[in-house]
């Protein structure tokens, strides 16, 4: 048996895997493997696969690498580096009907989970709000700013005009900590606190800020500051 059929073989066996499993116990690069195969056919990707992993610190690495940052890497090229960006905007969209279909109040942690995927591992720091209705229902999300590597000059102003324009009942604050650790800064609590009061002297409520990163989330709901 030549290369070329080992290389079918094992990519046949990897997809019976994962139909038969839904994924459930392949390796992460197994996985991302299984991906670059549709973009890649002909070649045995395991070790490319093996070398995003190691090179972007993981598979939310990968997926959340530029499209530049992929390119650069050795063997990928464009149409493997629009795959995996595509993955990650498809997860991003299913995990925001999950949220704009449900009282955010009954299930926090579809905010949650589509708050992390889209902004936790962006590497500047960014600011979002989600604008909600009177039944908590998501109206539309918002990027107000994105900044530097460690620092987003917000302006309330520009957050709560958004708000009455939409005619929103409530929102949820998002923004990111790219170093990965969550802890509210003076800058971050303070901020929080100039727009809960401007957005409550105009009936609009504060459910929550959230801030994400890769090493997890802090809420200031969760901790009673707001």
């Amino acid at each position: 048996m030549d290369k070329r059929e080992q290389t079918s073989g094992h990519r046949q066996r990897l997809k019976d895997k994962f139909r038969l499993t839904a994924g459930e116990g392949l390796h992460d690069y197994e996985l991302l493997e299984l991906l670059l195969t549709y973009a890649l056919p002909r070649r045995d990707v395991k070790p490319l696969a093996k070398e995003l992993i190691h090179r972007f610190d993981g598979l939310a690495g990968v997926l959340d690498a530029s499209p530049e940052d992929l390119e650069k890497v050795r063997g990928l090229g464009t149409s493997p580096a629009v795959l995996i960006k595509l993955a990650k905007h498809l997860s991003e969209q299913y995990l925001e009907a999950g949220m704009k279909s449900k009282d955010v109040l009954s299930s926090p942690q579809s905010v949650l989970a589509f708050a992390r995927t889209k902004m936790a591992g962006l590497p500047n720091e960014a600011f979002l709000c989600i604008y909600l209705n009177t039944k908590n229902e998501v109206l539309r999300y918002k990027t107000i700013n994105q900044g530097t590597v460690d620092k987003a000059a917000v302006y309330p102003r520009r957050i709560i005009e958004e708000a009455l324009n939409l005619h929103a009942a409530g929102m949820i604050l998002v923004h990111n900590h790219p170093s990965g650790h969550c802890q509210p800064s003076p800058e971050d609590r303070q901020l929080t606190d100039t727009i809960a009061s401007v957005a409550k002297a105009l009936d609009i409520r504060v459910l929550d800020h959230l801030i994400v990163g890769r090493l997890g989330y802090y809420s200031f709901a969760e901790n009673k500051l707001l």
